[in-house]
């Protein structure tokens, strides 16, 4: 199988999830997608994160994007651990967690960790996930891959702000420059000239010929 890059199609999957039995590319619809991937249940670090993404859900909501996250133990242990996830986070957990205990979806995926990278993460041989994000468009592309190790927990302010330049960069000819948050300046896209690039936007500002910023319309702004 190829290796999975940005433009390729997610490969879709049939999994147990704790929300039912789905099917990806279905449950997905025309909506866009985050699939993420933890170690295992019932560990520190992937208990916050759980936390996190269940309080932004009204913000993925927002941008139309259905989260789904999985993990290599089974749906039992799944239930008693978003137990766990609710009362230390003061939240509760609605999406999905996929169940995926022989590790099918994350082979197809490619999340498994080595024992060269972290024996730690690696049990009589199995090895667990590493913190995979994929963000997938309702084409069913993926557009973003972020791989973290075990020990880092994940910063889902930043999955928000990467999305949100995505959907921004599919309206709009333009690309993000470090540290853009929704409202702030953009780029105009090379593609674009800078005359052209006055009948689009309410501002244009020529740094370089090369490196022109300007002012989103107003229906753009956030």
């Amino acid at each position: 199988m190829a290796p999975l890059r940005l433009g390729s199609i997610a490969p879709d999957f049939e999994a147990e999830t704790t929300a039912g039995a789905i099917k990806f590319h279905e449950h997905l619809g025309d909506s866009w997608g985050v699939l993420f991937s933890h170690p295992a249940d019932f560990t520190p670090v992937c208990t916050t994160e759980l936390g996190e993404v269940a309080r932004l859900a009204p913000e993925f909501e927002k941008r139309g994007v259905k989260v789904l996250g999985l993990s290599t133990n089974d749906l039992g242990d799944h239930a008693k651990w978003v137990d766990d996830i609710n009362e230390v986070n003061h939240v509760n957990v609605r999406f999905p967690i996929i169940a995926d205990k022989d590790r099918r979806v994350a082979t197809l995926y490619d999340m498994l960790d080595s024992v060269e990278h972290d024996p730690t993460n690696v049990v009589t041989g199995i090895p667990f996930t590493v913190r995979s994000v994929f963000i997938v468009d309702p084409a069913k592309k993926i557009r973003l891959i972020l791989t973290y190790p075990a020990s880092c927990g994940r910063n889902f302010d930043e999955i928000l702000r990467a999305i949100d330049s995505l959907q921004l960069s599919d309206r709009q000819p333009i690309a993000t420059p470090a540290n853009w948050r929704p409202g702030e300046d953009v780029i105009v896209h090379v593609g674009v000239s800078t005359e052209k690039a006055k009948d689009i936007f309410p501002e244009v500002n020529e740094a370089l010929p090369y490196l022109r910023f300007a002012k989103l319309p107003q229906g753009d702004q956030n």
